[in-house]
């Protein structure tokens, strides 16, 4: 709530308010059937110091909703409800687990004079279902990456140790959600690849071959540069929420100043002495430390018989990162940790120089970089391939755009009325700032461009448009 005393407002400018987190608690109806017994259907709350009562009058309305819409669709019930200061949203990840989220309306405070309290005006249209719907599925996706599933908790140690799990997974990964900052890209989580020539490629793939026959105990790599995915064992879904762990929370913890030069080729005798600037991300800070640790965070991938658990090893060296996952069941010791690090320490440390001088080359070759008079953002539905040149940053605290979030919007509905069909189609919209917006969707793939061309025509914009797609899209087929 906002409390703002008369006094302060007097003189005050308009202040605006973005989406924030109201609550969030997870539900199972069927714990708690009988009166008296509401609260052991809560399995987690979040803000956990609410009244019992209020919680269990809340779980008790979310309850309602649903079975009320399943009335009208039994297999697809409500998925987001919305009133004019909140918007809430619903998602069944199993069966009668219910995951809600609660977000406060985007709203303007206006001043008035005379001393009267502000006037609140609640955005009800600024928040869009499809984005803050992927929000609620990635919570869940990212707690079964490091947990397993409701299900699995529940085989193990009952539901005291699922709200144990539950408790202490979320209480920390809710600090993390920025809500002011999800878009379009939450809704696609998509995965960035670093674009390479095949001999780069190629020494890569030799690279993971030979870690993997030399320690026969990885069972998958996974290989990335400057936070860009390269190489993958994983299955897709696997890959793709492990993506968005390593780059919006693991690796923005451990990023240092790189220091001066060091992506610079490096000299033959250097790489000759074996000395290179591979380091653990998960695992033991320092090999030579006799107290060091030897655990690693364990986590769940999809296998042929349901999932599978993994030790997550992730070792960097410079901008060059490589991701090994060993099975649960084996101890990782002192020996084995330090046999990677003397085998993949010096190869990764050339491997980063090696990418980093074909970039510079193929960047010097492509000349200087001029400001383009448009912005994109492309996404592939077959290899959740994505590019964006409309975010300049994006981690889990932070989001940098360089365009207004009013064109962002305007991505989000483009992108909401291109589910809503399965065919291929365009849309072109001009935006009350003189910007244009347009949408292409093309055989499972999207492009979403914004043009700043003020005086432009329909006609211009679209010439315009297969220009980029000439231009950025040379080999990817986008219907006329």
């Amino acid at each position: 709530m906002l409390m703002i005393s008369p006094r302060m407002a007097s003189g005050m400018q308009e202040k605006q308010y973005t989406p924030s987190l109201l609550s969030f608690f997870i539900y199972n109806p069927t714990f708690g059937p009988r009166e008296g017994e509401e609260e052991k259907k809560i399995l987690f709350y979040h803000p956990s110091d609410i009244e019992k009562n209020e919680k269990i009058r809340n779980v008790g309305l979310c309850e309602a909703i649903v079975q009320f819409t399943r009335t009208f669709c039994p297999t697809k019930p409500a998925k987001s409800l919305h009133t004019q200061k909140n918007r809430q949203f619903f998602f069944e990840p199993e069966d009668n687990f219910w995951i809600v989220m609660v977000v406060r309306n985007p709203m303007i405070e206006k001043p008035n004079k005379d001393g009267k309290p502000p006037t609140i005006e609640y955005q009800e249209e600024e928040i869009l279902d499809t984005v803050y719907g992927a929000v609620v599925r990635q919570c869940y996706s990212m707690y079964k990456l490091f947990n397993g599933t409701f299900g699995r908790a529940m085989e193990a140690g009952g539901v005291e140790l699922l709200t144990q799990k539950l408790e202490k997974f979320f209480y920390r990964y809710l600090q993390t959600l920025h809500l002011q900052s999800c878009d379009l890209l939450d809704v696609f989580g998509g995965i960035s690849f670093f674009p390479l020539d095949k001999m780069t490629y190629l020494k890569i793939q030799s690279f993971v071959n030979r870690v993997e026959e030399s320690l026969s105990l990885i069972k998958y790599t996974a290989f990335l540069y400057n936070d860009q995915l390269i190489w993958s064992g994983l299955e897709q879904d696997d890959m793709r929420i492990l993506y968005k762990y390593l780059t919006t929370s693991l690796f923005p913890r451990h990023s240092e100043p790189e220091l001066a030069g060091r992506d610079s080729p490096l000299r033959p005798e250097v790489a000759g002495n074996l000395l290179h600037y591979g380091r653990f991300l998960t695992g033991p800070t320092n090999l030579k430390d006799p107290e060091a640790k030897f655990r690693f965070p364990k986590i769940f991938v999809t296998a042929e018989d349901g999932y599978e658990e993994l030790h997550l090893i992730v070792y960097k060296a410079m901008s060059a990162a490589a991701c090994f996952m060993i099975n649960a069941s084996v101890e990782l010791t002192r020996d084995f940790c330090e046999q990677l690090d003397s085998l993949v320490g010096p190869q990764l440390t050339l491997l980063a120089s090696d990418i980093c001088e074909q970039f510079t080359i193929n960047r010097r070759i492509s000349g200087p970089e001029k400001e383009p008079q448009f912005k994109f953002i492309y996404f592939n539905h077959m290899n959740l391939a994505e590019k964006s040149t409309i975010h300049m940053r994006k981690t889990a605290s932070v989001c940098l755009t360089s365009v207004h979030p009013d064109l962002m919007k305007i991505l989000g509905d483009i992108n909401c009325d291109f589910a809503r069909v399965d065919e291929d189609e365009e849309i072109i919209v001009k935006a009350m700032t003189d910007y244009w917006v347009v949408g292409k969707k093309s055989d499972q793939r999207e492009l979403y461009v914004i043009l700043n061309q003020k005086n432009a025509n329909l006609i211009e914009v679209n010439e315009e448009v297969k220009r980029l797609c000439a231009t950025q899209f040379n080999n990817i087929f986008f219907l006329d």
